[in-house]
């Protein structure tokens, strides 16, 4: 006889799964925020941004959404946006694996 599982409890169990595994890596998830909002007041302050526009630029360069309408021209500005890439990259593959051994978590409990 095949058991079968709700799509209710099958998604509370992800969710609780992705919760306590956020609850392991929010330190390195607030250092990589922290580090990419101080990248972006750096960049502000060489390019003569607002605070608000040097976080905005950080947040949308690091998330890889580039709209285009911040662009630093200075070299170091360049180079800290080579490092708010990097960043960014480093937290989207952090959530994403967390979210991947929730998922697996819930597959194994399941028997999916």
């Amino acid at each position: 006889m095949e058991h079968t599982v709700s799509s209710r409890v099958l998604r509370h169990y992800f969710l609780s799964q992705l919760i306590a595994g956020l609850k392991v890596v929010w330190p390195i998830i607030l250092f990589l925020l922290s580090l990419m909002a101080a990248l972006g007041c750096a960049v502000a302050v060489l390019e003569h941004w607002k605070l608000t526009e040097g976080l905005y630029f950080a947040f949308v360069s690091g998330l890889t959404i580039g709209y285009g309408d911040f662009a630093p021209k200075t070299v170091v500005g360049r180079v800290f946006a080579v490092g708010l890439g990097f960043l960014g990259i480093l937290f989207t593959a952090l959530v994403a694996a967390v979210g991947v051994e929730a998922l697996n978590a819930a597959k194994r409990k399941y028997h999916l």
